[in-house]
C-alpha cells in the first residue's frame, strides 16, 4: 500500500534538457529551499505536470511531508526561479523496511515548464548532501525511459537497473466483466473500511505481498504503527474503494485503491498471499475496485508494474490497460 514517486523528469529526468545550465557546469537560476506547507499545491502541480500517470494532490502532499516516520530522516525541498514560482521538487531520506542497510531514495520533479534552469540537478546534489549526512551509502531512483533522462543521470554517477512500466486505462469506457453471479465457496469481497476497526489483517498481508514484489531494493519487517500511518490516514487512499478478497475469513487478495478525488485512480498495490495465489482472486479484487471506482466516478486508471512482473502485467492486459510509458531503477553509491 505504497505510491510511487521517484527522480526523473520529473524523477532524475528532472533538469535533463539539451544546453541545461546545470549540464554545462553554469550556475543554475533557481534556489533550493526547504519545502514549506504553503508549498503544497505548488508541489502538486509540478508533480502531476512531470509525471502525469500518478495521483497526486496538495492535500496529499501535505500529508507526506507530515507523516513521514521519524526514521526515515526525510527531507522535502523545492526549487524556485528568480520570480519566486516552485519549479521542481525532492524528497529524499533512508528507505524504512529494506533488507540492506543505509539505503536512501531520492525523489525529484521538474515542471517540463521550468527545464532549463538547472532545477534538476540542483535539487539532486542538496538531496544527495544530506543523504551522505543521515549515514546513507546507497541512493535509489527512478528515471523515464524518455531518451534524455538516462544520460543525465548516468552523468551523475548513477548505475540502471530494472525497467518498470507504467499502465492506463479509459475506466469511463473499458469494457470491464461484470461482478460473478456467485462467489466460490468461502470467497468473500469487502472493502477495506470493513477493517477501519482493526486493520492488522491487512497489515499482515500487505508485509508478505511486498516482499515478494519483484525489485532492485527487498523490502523487510516494517513495524505495525510506522505501515498504519502511511495507510490509515493517508488522504489519497479510498477505503470504501480498496477491495479485499477473504477466504475462509482470512485475507486472501488485496487491491488499493489511491484517487485524487475526481477523475483519477491509481492502484496502489495489488497482491495475493502465497498460500492463495493461482486461483485468480487478484482479477477479482482488482476487478472490484476498478467497478467501484468507476461507479464513483473515476474516469482514467492508472497502475506500474516491474519489466518481468509476468503474471500482473497480464493481468492488467486482460483488463485493458496500455503500455503509457516506462521508466528504469538506477541507483548510485554514495
Amino acid at each position: 500500500m505504497r505510491s510511487r514517486f521517484s527522480l526523473s523528469g520529473g524523477k532524475i529526468r528532472s533538469g535533463a534538457t539539451p544546453g541545461c545550465v546545470a549540464c554545462r557546469g553554469m550556475t543554475p537560476k533557481v534556489t533550493v529551499e526547504p519545502f514549506r506547507p504553503r508549498d503544497a499545491d505548488a508541489v502538486a502541480e509540478v508533480r502531476r505536470a512531470a509525471v502525469p500517470y500518478l495521483v497526486c494532490t496538495a492535500e496529499s502532499v501535505a500529508w507526506e511531508a507530515e507523516s513521514a516516520p521519524a526514521a526515515g530522516r526525510t527531507r522535502w525541498l523545492v526549487a524556485r526561479e528568480a520570480g519566486g514560482r516552485v519549479v521542481g521538487c525532492a524528497d529524499t531520506g533512508l528507505l524504512i523496511g529494506s533488507v540492506e542497510p543505509r539505503q536512501g531514495y531520492l525523489h525529484t520533479a521538474v515542471h517540463p515548464a521550468g527545464r532549463g534552469l538547472g532545477a534538476g540537478a540542483a535539487l539532486v546534489a542538496e538531496a544527495e548532501r544530506h543523504l551522505s549526512a543521515v549515514g546513507a551509502e546507497r541512493a535509489w531512483t527512478w528515471v523515464a525511459d524518455d531518451g534524455r533522462s538516462p544520460g543525465f543521470a548516468e552523468r551523475r554517477g548513477y548505475t540502471r537497473g530494472r525497467r518498470a512500466c507504467f499502465l492506463g486505462l479509459d475506466l469511463a469506457r473499458a469494457g470491464l466483466p461484470g461482478p460473478p453471479e456467485r462467489l466460490p465457496a468461502g470467497v468473500e469481497l469487502r472493502t477495506a473500511l470493513d477493517f477501519a476497526g482493526d486493520l492488522r489483517p491487512l497489515y499482515e498481508a500487505d508485509l508478505e505481498c511486498t516482499a515478494d514484489e519483484p525489485g532492485d531494493v527487498r523490502h523487510g519487517f516494517v513495524p505495525y504503527e510506522d505501515w498504519l500511518r502511511l495507510n490509515r490516514d493517508r488522504p489519497d487512499i479510498d477505503h470504501r474503494l480498496t477491495s479485499v478478497v477473504l477466504v475462509g475469513g482470512e485475507v486472501a487478495s488485496y487491491s488499493v485503491a489511491q484517487t485524487d478525488g475526481r477523475e483519477r485512480y491509481w492502484s496502489g498495490m495489488t497482491g495475493t498471499r502465497r498460500a492463495f495465489r493461482g486461483r485468480g482472486l487478484a482479477r477479482l479484487a482488482k476487478l472490484d475496485s476498478l467497478r467501484r471506482s468507476r461507479s464513483a466516478g473515476r474516469r482514467r486508471a492508472f497502475t506500474g508494474n516491474d519489466a518481468t512482473n509476468a503474471p500482473m502485467l497480464a493481468l492488467n492486459r486482460s483488463l485493458g490497460y496500455e503500455q503509457a510509458a516506462a521508466e528504469w531503477r538506477y541507483s548510485k553509491p554514495l
